[in-house]
This record gives structure tokens, C-alpha cells and sequence, in this order.
């Protein structure tokens, strides 16, 4: 099923893929759409932690949602769609709230994380969790409230703007003495409104997918 990404790429840049190592932590409107680039591209070991349950207000962005998943754990769901593609393929799924009581229970030996979740908190004991056990870490910012998808980029947290989740972010890694030159996905565009943040599917799908190349990218070093 992979035939055409080998002949693209080669067998051996493949290969790095399909080794690599892999935590999401969130399947929802980003990592949905982070979780299948990440099965049609080859990767085959693949933790996913996310304690929500597929809603009726999820059908109009996260790829897992439909009316036969409502209801029903994210992480079951997101399981089922990925054997539904590669039936070898190796998932982890963790039905928790992933925080500072438990990450330490996470294994060690991942070679990325992309945080897709929506918790600062959790973004920072992330990062935190990378920093300490030499994980490399992408995480997604704010794209709720914003309707331009081509604004979305990639950048270091540190060089981010508009985002006040970033902001934040910021000033939380500021005061844990932990780096913010890592990278995150992020759209420049200033929120469309303020408030309650909602979304459409055009945002959080282009954000999931640019996290997922930043890595391959990353892994082979072809760009």
C-alpha cells in the first residue's frame, strides 16, 4: 500500500518512517487529521491518548466523527479507522486525561510528540516531558476562531503572534525555566471573533497535516 511514497522517497528514508516512534496526545479537529497523514504515510507505532467522546458537534471537523461514532471513545474510534487503512499497523490508545499526575507513566523512548490537544497545561507538562527525556515535540496553538487556513504556518513558539494561547504558553515555559524555540503550528491571523472558540474543517485539517510533514520532513531530511 505504500509502493508510491517508496518509489517517491526510497525504500531506506521509508523505512525511518515506518520505525519511527510516535505519541498524539488529542484526536480530535488538529490530531484527527495529524493521525491519518500519519497512517497513509507509513508510520506503524503509533500512541494515541485522548479521554473524549465523539459528539454531534465534532461532525463538521475531525475526520473520526460520523453519525455512527457518536457517543462512542475517540481513542476506540480513531483505532478502528486505523486498522480500517493498515491492518498491521501498532496503536496505542490511552483513554485518560493526560497531566502531571500521570505523563510520567508514558514510555520514554518515542522519537516525536505532537500535541494536538486543547489543555495548556497539558501542553506544558508536554513539553516539559520532551525536554527532560530528549524527545523531539511539535504542538499545535490556537486555529479556532480563524476562517484563513493559508495563514496557518509553522514557526517556533517563541516567534508566534495573534495567538493568545500561545502567548500564554509562552509565559508558562517562561516561568518553568524550559526552552520555547520548539516548533509549533500556528495561523498569523488574528481570531475572527473572541470568546467561545469554534471552528470549521478548513483550520485544524491543515494544521494536523503540516505537524505531520514538519516530522517527515524532519526524519529524512529531504527539505
Amino acid at each position: 500500500m505504500y509502493d508510491r511514497i517508496i518509489k517517491l522517497i526510497g525504500d531506506y528514508n521509508f523505512q525511518k518512517i515506518k520505525s519511527a516512534k510516535i505519541l498524539l496526545v488529542g484526536v480530535g479537529g488538529v490530531g484527527s487529521f495529524a493521525f491519518e497523514t500519519l497512517i497513509r504515510s507509513g508510520f506503524q507505532d503509533i500512541t494515541i491518548i485522548d479521554k473524549d467522546v465523539v459528539e454531534i458537534t465534532n461532525l463538521n471537523r475531525q475526520l473520526i466523527a460520523n453519525l455512527n461514532t457518536i457517543g462512542m471513545a475517540k481513542v476506540d474510534v480513531a483505532t478502528n479507522f486505523a486498522k480500517n487503512i493498515n491492518e498491521n499497523i501498532k496503536i496505542r490508545a490511552i483513554n485518560e486525561f493526560l497531566s502531571k499526575d500521570n505523563i510520567n507513566e508514558l514510555d520514554k523512548d518515542f522519537d516525536f510528540i505532537i500535541d494536538a490537544c486543547d489543555t495548556i497545561n497539558t501542553k506544558l507538562e508536554l513539553i516539559r516531558f520532551a525536554s527532560i527525556n530528549n524527545i523531539k515535540i511539535i504542538s499545535s496553538m490556537g486555529v479556532g476562531n480563524r476562517i484563513d487556513a493559508s495563514r496557518i504556518k509553522i514557526t517556533k513558539l517563541n516567534k508566534t503572534s495573534n495567538d493568545p494561547l500561545a502567548r500564554n504558553l509562552r509565559k508558562l515555559v517562561k516561568e518553568n525555566n524550559l526552552d520555547s524555540n520548539i516548533p509549533v503550528v500556528y495561523s498569523e491571523e488574528v481570531p475572527y471573533k473572541k470568546g467561545e472558540v469554534n471552528s470549521m474543517i478548513t483550520s485544524p485539517s491543515i494544521a494536523g497535516i503540516l505537524m505531520v510533514n514538519y516530522i517527515i520532513n524532519d526524519i529524512i531530511k529531504l527539505s
